[in-house]
């Protein structure tokens, strides 16, 4: 599933493309992804300029006077931009049309999702939709940090990594980050939540805000099914330093990386280096 580095990622490609221009129309092609497409879609987008294309976790919204189109890319979701005479493949879904500019042609956003566990939803102008709603702190702004996962570990029982992956507490640290900022905090992710220090915290912030942020930088971690929007991979795959290595020598200390389940996701660590 595309995480919050590739979210962003899509994010920083599609902006340029959208930011200031009108909604010519929206052709659905289904009237459902994971859940019914609202027919807000259809009546209120066309028309309507859009103003802004922000994330928030691990959803795009693309607001406009009237209210924002909420997308998620579930597992397999992609967005393009392309000409509006573009192939429409099997799982082409959505088509949102976009005018001219004095540089560019008409364009589409199109939405691609072969499994169809992305979505497709509105939120009125001025609310908040019930997905958003809960969320906690964004982590790469200064309302994450070391207190505050301290604070709301207090008496948990958890496992930390399930912990740090409670989008009520930080959004978007998934599960190949989530042991990516572990192992390079020195954590075991299977120690409970509770039990972990106010300094170690300090420093599995730090760790998750300079690890989000590299890979932003480098494109984001490329799974099976995820591209970019400008058709390139990601390449911070290639930097992982214990999701996906079971087996392989760690890289700080040639111990073993060993995998266990948690929370029904694979998690890896090193036996060694994380206590």
């Amino acid at each position: 599933m595309p995480e919050l580095p590739e979210v962003e990622t899509t994010r920083r490609g599609i902006a340029p493309h959208l930011i200031g221009r009108h909604v010519t129309g929206v052709t659905l092609r289904r009237p459902d992804l994971r859940w019914p497409i609202p027919p807000e879609i259809t009546d209120l987008l066309p028309g309507q300029r859009i103003l802004d294309v922000e994330r928030r976790a691990k959803y795009l919204l693309l607001h406009t006077k009237v209210g924002s189109a909420l997308l998620h890319l579930g597992m397999t979701g992609v967005l393009r931009v392309l000409p509006p005479d573009a192939l429409v493949g099997k799982h082409d879904h959505v088509d949102i049309a976009l005018e001219a500019t004095r540089t560019e042609g008409p364009r589409i956003l199109r939405f691609t999702d072969a499994r169809r566990f992305g979505c497709l939803l509105w939120q009125p102008a001025g609310e908040t939709h019930d997905l958003l709603s809960a969320l906690g702190p964004e982590p790469l702004t200064d309302d994450f940090d070391g207190d505050l996962l301290w604070r709301l570990s207090r008496g948990r029982s958890a496992a930390v990594k399930l912990f740090l992956m409670d989008n009520a507490i930080v959004v978007g640290v998934g599960n190949i980050y989530a042991s990516e900022a572990l192992f390079a905090a020195g954590i075991d992710p299977r120690k409970p939540a509770g039990t972990v220090s106010r300094v170690r915290y300090a420093r599995l912030a730090a760790e998750v805000k300079r690890i989000l942020a590299w890979a932003i930088e480098r494109g984001g971690t490329t799974l099976r099914d995820f591209i970019n929007p400008d058709g390139a991979p990601g390449y911070f795959f290639r930097e992982l330093q214990a999701y996906g290595r079971e087996g392989e020598p760690c890289l700080t200390c040639g111990t073993p990386i060993r995998q266990v389940v948690l929370g029904q996701r694979s998690t890896f660590w090193c036996p060694r280096c994380q206590r």
